[in-house]
């Protein structure tokens, strides 16, 4: 029987952004001898079950403890590599013989992240800590920064709180300003683990609001044609509603 199924139609000849063809994680723990298998053999490309992500596309990864959705995401933003297989992002091959620099790069450019735990820096302000992924960037001067920073806060609803450092913010503000830095280049994925994970539920709400509005229209707000592509793991089933596409994954595969 095949399995194929392909894309819905407003995501047809949409072109893959991210394709991973029999990829694998295998580890071991310090002073045990059991081989830990975090990810076996998936695909996630044009001829599998599961098609590959889509530019402009919101997909879930979702499934129990230690089924493999953040190793999953860890190896699409090239902060882990994978024992075996091959990873593409954006049509660029990623494996073992990927250097640092290029894959520093890669994530410069074309990746977010998003994590529960914000990530700010302390002892910067929240204009600060947008400006950040700009200044290691080195395409913008202080001045455009500048600009370009403050438009991301405004856009997220923190016009009012350039100044003020992450101890001075609530947690869905501080939310806001990691959506803002993760969005300082523009990057085309935007990879978020458990983005609402620390937030009460109506956090949750303007939250998942403002990540779909940028899934849709871009970080600037531009329309259809800067849409991010957004993939995100959560253990909400509450906000499954925002996806286009919920991956499921159980014991290092996918299930469903």
């Amino acid at each position: 029987m095949n399995l194929h199924r392909l894309p819905p139609k407003n995501f047809e000849g949409k072109e893959d952004v991210i394709t991973f063809n029999g990829l694998s994680k295998r580890y071991t723990l310090q002073g045990r001898d059991e081989e830990i298998i975090a990810l076996k053999n998936v695909s996630l490309n044009p001829t599998s079950e599961f098609y590959s992500v889509k530019k402009g596309e919101f997909v879930m990864i979702r499934g129990p403890s230690g089924g493999g959705k953040t190793t999953m995401l860890n190896l699409i933003g090239t902060i882990d590599s994978a024992s075996s297989g091959e990873l593409l992002i954006m049509g660029q091959k990623i494996d073992k013989q990927s250097s640092d620099d290029f894959l520093s790069q890669l994530r410069l450019k074309h990746i977010g992240f998003v994590f529960q735990t914000f990530n700010l820096l302390a002892t910067m302000s929240a204009l600060e800590n947008v400006e950040l992924p700009m200044i290691l960037l080195g395409k913008y001067d202080d001045k455009e920064r500048k600009r370009k920073a403050v438009a991301l806060l405004k856009r997220v609803g923190l016009g009012d709180r350039l100044d003020h450092l992450p101890s001075e913010l609530s947690g869905g503000e501080q939310q806001r300003v990691a959506i803002a830095r993760a969005l300082a280049n523009e990057p085309n994925i935007l990879l978020l683990d458990e983005p609402t994970g620390d937030l009460d539920s109506r956090s949750t709400v303007a939250i998942m609001d403002l990540i779909l509005n940028i899934n849709r229209v871009g970080p600037q707000g531009e329309g259809e044609q800067t849409a991010t592509t957004c993939v995100m793991v959560t253990h909400n089933p509450d906000i499954e509603c925002y996806a286009d596409r919920i991956l499921y994954v159980q014991d290092g595969q996918f299930v469903k």
